[in-house]
């Protein structure tokens, strides 16, 4: 953040003002810490109603940030948050409450736990049932230095839906290392979670059969003689980690407590404090909290309230600007409905992200046909191969940052195999906010590999529904169109969409000496560039590529033909539709002419959070990036043509 930009000034909250560092903290009375808490959650509620961000989750660990940063040794213990979407409280209490309101703005806090922010954040993570595994390697390492530190992973129920989380707990289990694993159980992670295990935790722990026996078992042990209740009250503690999913986790090999009420710090302190001084290896403790906890309307609305816009504190009413124009995920789910109604082989998967996909939006009209496997990518993948083998017309729903998980079922399951699965990929290029861990940089490069696929992109929402239709079409082999977060261009929908030919581009606006290729929705700013350049003199063609696999090879060779400069744009990292495009022409001796070629592509880092623009425009993928690549290509200064034109 620029060091200019003047702080806003904290609202006076008597106890969490004491606190900078969770050693601050550790010097309270335990008697404080309730109320610590409810200005915690204050401090939470008001600044991510200044900033949007993740609401519900930081507010359900509120007491159990508390409590871990209290009787934990952090940073020394190490302390992983699984996906990142519940450590703002944590931020707050690590020194870093002094630029909360910071929160997903340009230059300041990362909406995630990250490694470069914080000694307090031993591990980055925006996507999900990663801290288990993290957790693991942390102990081993320390166990291997000699060391004796405590690693706590804390992990949301629905994050337990990913195989990767139960791949880690085997291993764990197997190797006894002393590991803390914080089961954070409630019940919602972004949407309401998938899974078995999740359905039976929720339904064992509010069972009556469950409640009606411990109930039976703590009236008999009152009862009974002195030297019986201890026995009776073993009796009920066996029964409840029975039923409340204990025995599972104990044949994985964890000795497990719980479960117990995450927002009692009467609870949460004497057990962790057990589970700290003891030696049991590995430990999974099971936390019961309340997604929202705190704040009416997140309480009432906990789906809703998981990512907020800005919003209204006493009203809890966010503040949404009127969109100019539907979202490209909108205008996904209206074409993927439209064609349903006329095909009944057609059916969707997503996996966790029925809201973020549109594909809630499916569900309503077709809740046979659309399937929520969870956090669960990799399966979505095969899942979706499998339906794609019994002749249905399978849209596999995922964002291009989350889909980088199924790769090798892409490959494996769905390339190797040629079975006509279709990619809708949601959040191509930059996203904003969400930064780096969400962007959508590479999906055209992993997927651009492989043999047998067909690839789009959308320029607008308009192509968006013609790439839909052109899917439901691809019956001989797999294919993926993208389409970037946020809303569309404003162009005039069709009533209708109507298949391409597949691998063919379109010219969009016809000149001489410059040509711009476009892949994506950078053609929006190709055609300002284009504007601007004919002010130079530079007369310029538009094309839109539509297709990066098969190539348009006859659109190439006539832009190659009759221009000098020749660009391209897209909005991915190095190694896709560009490298493609130059593949060929070189490959055709096309280069051979004089002809100059340069590929806009993002740059060779990850470009943190800010406004998407003034991330494209960063990367140089704007209409001033494209005019500057011109001139450099052509060996001419811009300042001077500039001054040239103007003085006529």
């Amino acid at each position: 953040m620029n060091a200019q930009t003047p702080q806003p000034t904290l609202p006076v909250r008597p106890l969490l003002d004491r606190v900078d560092t969770p050693a601050d903290l550790r010097k309270l009375p335990q008697s404080d810490l309730k109320q610590l808490a409810n200005e915690l959650r204050d401090e939470l509620v008001d600044a991510v109603s200044v900033t949007g961000g993740h609401l519900g989750a930081g507010l359900g660990v509120v007491e159990l940030t508390v409590a871990i940063h209290y009787l934990f040794d952090t940073p020394n213990d190490r302390l992983i948050w699984d996906v990142g979407h519940q450590a703002y409280p944590h931020k707050i209490l690590t020194g870093r409450r002094d630029r909360i309101r910071t929160l997903r703005q340009p230059g300041g806090l990362s909406g995630f736990t990250k490694r470069a922010e914080s000694e307090y954040d031993p591990f980055g993570a925006a996507h999900s049932s990663t801290s288990i595994s993290a957790g693991l390697g942390m102990a081993v390492a320390r166990d291997l230095k000699g060391g004796k530190n405590n690693v706590i992973c804390v992990i949301g129920d629905g994050a337990m839906s990913a195989g990767m989380a139960y791949e880690a707990m085997n291993n764990a289990g197997a190797r006894d290392e002393r590991l803390i694993v914080i089961l954070n159980d409630n019940d919602m992670s972004i949407a309401p979670p998938t899974g078995a295990l999740s359905k039976y935790l929720a339904r064992a722990t509010s069972s009556g059969t469950y409640l009606g026996w411990r109930d039976f078992a703590k009236q008999l042990a009152k009862k009974l003689p002195k030297k019986w209740e201890r026995r009776a009250a073993r009796v009920e503690e066996m029964s409840r980690t029975y039923w409340s999913g204990g025995m599972w986790f104990e044949e994985l090999g964890f000795y497990y407590v719980g479960p117990i009420d995450g927002h009692d710090l009467d609870q949460l302190l004497p057990v962790l404090k057990n589970i700290r001084d003891g030696d049991q290896a590995p430990v999974l403790v099971h936390v019961v909290t309340k997604k929202g906890k705190g704040y009416g309307p997140a309480e009432a609305s906990d789906d809703k309230y998981h990512g907020v816009a800005k919003f209204n504190v006493i009203t809890g009413a966010q503040v949404k600007p009127k969109p100019n124009a539907p979202s490209y995920t909108r205008v996904f789910a209206d074409s993927l409905i439209a064609e349903a109604k006329k095909d009944s082989s057609i059916v969707a998967i997503t996996a966790a992200m029925p809201d973020g996909t549109g594909l809630d939006l499916f569900g309503k009209a077709f809740p046979d046909r659309m399937f929520d496997v969870g956090i669960a990518e990799q399966h979505a993948v095969t899942f979706a191969a499998g339906l794609a083998t019994e002749g249905l017309k399978p849209f596999a729903a995922i964002y291009s940052t989350f889909l980088q998980r199924g790769y090798d079922q892409v490959v494996h399951d769905v390339a190797i195999q040629n079975l006509p699965v279709r990619f809708a990929i949601d959040r191509a290029g930059l996203v904003g906010a969400d930064g780096p861990t969400h962007a959508g940089s590479f999906d055209l490069a992993y997927l651009g590999c492989l043999p047998n696929f067909v690839i789009m992109a959308a320029s607008d929402e308009a192509e968006l529904t013609h790439m839909v239709a052109t899917a439901v079409q691809i019956n001989d082999r797999p294919s993926a169109f993208r389409y970037p977060r946020g809303e569309g261009t404003g162009v005039a929908m069709p009533k209708e969409g109507v298949p391409l030919e597949i691998g063919k581009g379109r010219i969009v606006r016809e000149g001489s000496k410059v040509a711009i290729l476009s892949l994506g929705t950078r053609l929006e700013e190709s055609l300002k560039a284009a504007d601007q350049l004919g002010a130079f003199g530079l007369s310029t063609t538009v094309a839109d590529a539509r297709f990066m696999k098969p190539l348009d090879e006859d659109l190439i060779r006539q832009l190659a033909r009759d221009h000098e400069v020749l660009i391209t744009i897209e909005e991915g990292a190095i190694g896709g539709f560009g490298s493609h495009v130059l593949h060929f022409l070189t490959n055709e001796g096309l280069l051979d002419k004089g002809l100059k070629v340069r590929s806009l592509v993002l740059p060779d880092t990850f470009i943190d959070q800010d406004k998407p623009e003034a991330m494209y425009a960063k990367a140089g993928l704007d209409a001033a990036g494209i005019i500057s690549t011109v001139f450099k290509a052509l060996g001419r200064s811009q300042t001077h043509d500039l001054t040239a034109a103007r003085t006529g």
